[in-house]
């Protein structure tokens, strides 16, 4: 290559015959298929031949949770929920070998297992889909109500 020849641009051209067009609709994600018209604008269509459909460029595509995603969170916190039952068990004989009446302690255990199970509920709702359960209605209240049921745990454990 000499020095005085212009370079080529190696990047994608549209062709002559078809003008640029730009997307239809209100920028919302559609249900149906795409077309087989072959003319799908960049950041509108669909994501080659996978059928995804993608979100306009500046715009947060819809969320779905997948039934995947549903399952292995329903498993881990089922897997929570047995440990912290164990933890439950640990507590109120800790409690009663303090000197703490037996049914103080096995209402402090319960009170800390529904409090440990409300916040693993937050955090696991949280990381099977962020957008739809991080909210102050489903994660505030479960925070609250298991902060309040790890208090009267506490509270309820003391002699």
């Amino acid at each position: 290559m000499q020095a005085n020849e212009p370079q080529r641009d190696p990047g994608f051209r549209i062709p002559e015959d078809k003008p640029a067009q730009a997307p239809a609709g209100d920028g919302t994600l559609s249900t149906t298929p795409p077309g087989d018209t072959g003319s799908a604008t960049p950041g509108a269509g669909t994501a080659g031949s996978t059928g995804i459909e993608v979100a306009p460029e500046g715009q947060v595509p819809a969320t779905d949770t997948s039934t995947r995603d549903i399952a292995i969170g329903g498993a881990v916190f089922l897997f929570l929920l047995v440990i912290f039952f164990f933890a439950r068990n640990a507590f109120a004989n800790h409690l009663v070998r303090r000197r703490v009446a037996p049914s103080s302690a096995d209402t402090a255990g319960w009170l800390l297992f529904f409090g440990l199970a409300f916040l693993s509920a937050a955090v696991v709702l949280g990381f099977v889909n962020s957008t739809k359960f991080l909210s102050l209605a489903i994660t505030g209240t479960l925070l609250v109500f298991g902060i309040a049921a790890i208090a009267g745990a506490l509270f309820t454990g003391r002699r």
